[in-house]
């Protein structure tokens, strides 16, 4: 019996255990997609506990705790302390077993804190306790965390009304791991409620400098932004949407349609995904000049619980996945950038797991021979960010494209703690590749070149492919 979480957790061959130890483990963090926040990073935060750095923002671990009945004060109410929270956490983490927070909490334990107790109510206080004096001391400042886990680049999250002061500031310092921006332009396409669309123009108008009141000014004050984004070392974008879009439109629909929600008028359906299609061209199109590469989150449905969206707002726990079609869809979207040259680098990423093969064969529709592995199908993200979901996107990957060019993973997170989630994964990788080679389905005669390949996957390809 394999003893739980020891060097060797997840390696189930010796090959597996060699590939991981000898070729990934050591390699440097390209954590290329995350939702840290650059002004904790900017000013070194501090944390005054281990319930503050864990829960602090942690839907996952807020939704475990509402399914293991814990009452919502508990998890995001102001009227508990830190302490009471991680209790309530301690007592949800044994029936959390099967379910990724169980390996997530015990890997960030060990590999943070140097802790390899179980977490359970009994030891609850004992590693509290122990784990906040670490917390207490320099070296686990928001850096000193970063550095800790051998961290090279982030990528944050960012809007383009902000300021990006924190990203300059750490620049201008010359921070050893390389803090980058990402551009996020959600908020300039939703035109569901006037109000709010209007609302924004408004602030990327201040931002920018440009006075907005037709569509064209629209288009010069975010490229005015990403401009700037560039400036500032951005190489990439983000957009989290719930599918595809590629109505057809023409420029005088989409000037009409911008007239009548930014006059406050509510668009039909029909106007609303024109309105986004249009945006996604523009938007691709100006990653495309800058040779930046795009990324694109789909399938989510937000927000389900209306009396909890109010309550608590976005980004709380009341997410899930969707079941959209989407495949003519993302295929008229590729293949209208491609057919005008302006295909820019492509990452897709989907939520729901049926989508695997679909994305995996849509994706060799339009490489191009320009770059290795130009468009790619993005690691398992969100619902799929577990040991299940990452093998399930990596064996498609891998009969239907080619693993060998995989970018491969990053956090999608909020803690300065989540980095073992690229350990997770590179173990993953090492035991799927070692099982292959023990099973006699790859030549142990080629473990030099397969040792290069999980190297690769592990750091390189993204290093090479964003050009860091």
């Amino acid at each position: 019996m394999k003893t739980f979480m020891d060097d060797n957790f997840v390696l189930q061959t010796e090959t597996a255990q060699f590939l991981y130890h000898e070729h990934s483990k050591r390699l440097p963090i390209i954590d290329y997609h995350c939702h840290l926040n650059p002004e904790h990073i900017a000013k070194d935060r501090k944390f005054d506990n281990l319930g503050q750095i864990w829960l602090e923002g942690d839907h996952y671990k807020w939704r475990a705790m509402r399914t293991n009945g814990v009452a919502e004060r508990f998890c995001t109410g102001k009227d508990t302390s830190d302490w009471e929270k991680f209790e309530k956490w301690a007592e949800t983490v044994p029936y959390t077993m099967r379910n990724p927070l169980y390996h997530w909490t015990h890997l960030e334990l060990k590999s943070a804190f140097g802790v390899t107790k179980v977490l359970k109510p009994e030891t609850a206080k004992e590693i509290y306790d122990e784990c906040t004096a670490k917390l207490r001391t320099p070296e686990f400042s928001a850096r000193g965390l970063m550095k800790h886990y051998n961290v090279e680049s982030v990528c944050t999250t960012d809007d383009p009304v902000d300021s990006l002061e924190h990203h300059i500031a750490l620049k201008n310092e010359g921070f050893s791991v390389k803090v980058l921006p990402t551009w996020r332009p959600d908020k300039a396409m939703a035109v569901e409620i006037p109000a709010d669309f209007r609302a924004y123009v408004e602030k990327l108008s201040e931002a920018s400098g440009v006075s907005i009141s037709n569509f064209a000014d629209l288009l010069q004050a975010l490229r005015v932004r990403h401009d700037f984004f560039a400036s500032v070392g951005c190489k990439l974008s983000d957009h989290g949407i719930e599918e595809f879009y590629a109505e057809d439109y023409t420029e005088a629909e989409i000037e009409a349609i911008f007239n009548k929600v930014y006059g406050g008028k509510k668009l039909s359906n029909e106007e609303i995904l024109k309105f986004k299609s249009a945006m996604m061209v523009e938007f691709a199109v100006m990653d495309w000049e800058k040779g930046w590469t795009q990324q694109l989150h789909y399938g989510t449905i937000r927000n389900n619980n209306t009396r909890l969206f109010k309550q608590l707002g976005a980004d709380t726990g009341f997410d899930s996945i969707g079941d959209f079609t989407v495949a003519k869809n993302m295929s008229k979207f590729l293949n209208r950038l491609d057919t005008e040259n302006k295909l820019t680098k492509t990452i897709i990423y989907n939520l729901n797991p049926r989508d695997n093969e679909l994305i995996a064969t849509m994706i060799g529709n339009f490489q191009d021979g320009s770059v290795a592995g130009k468009i790619q199908f993005g690691s398992g993200w969100w619902f799929l960010d577990q040991k299940t979901g990452m093998e399930a996107q990596m064996n498609s990957l891998s009969v239907l494209g080619l693993l060998s060019r995989f970018v491969g993973m990053l956090t999608d997170s909020r803690s300065f703690i989540s980095y073992p989630r690229h350990e997770y994964f590179r173990r993953i990788l090492c035991n799927l590749i070692g099982n292959d080679v023990e099973q006699g389905l790859l030549p142990v005669s080629e473990l030099t070149f397969i040792g290069k390949l999980v190297e690769n996957v592990s750091y390189y390809n993204a290093k090479n492919f964003f050009n860091f």
